[in-house]
């Protein structure tokens, strides 16, 4: 069986990923509704595959 693993990124964690995208705009993506999240108590996870389709202006 072949399957694919998940990578969920922090706030800060896909901000230090892309060069010139800072924890707010990334917050500010989520509650534009641009960014996708998952929510774990007080922590916002974002998945790695997604942001990058959505900066390479992929649909997501």
């Amino acid at each position: 069986m072949n399957e694919t693993k998940v990578i969920l990124l922090t706030v800060k964690e896909a901000a230090d990923m892309v060069t010139g995208l800072s924890q707010y705009q990334i917050r500010l993506m989520i509650k534009n509704g641009q960014l996708p999240y998952i929510k774990a108590g007080k922590k916002m996870f974002i998945n790695k595959e997604m942001l990058l389709r959505l900066l390479n202006n992929e649909v997501c």
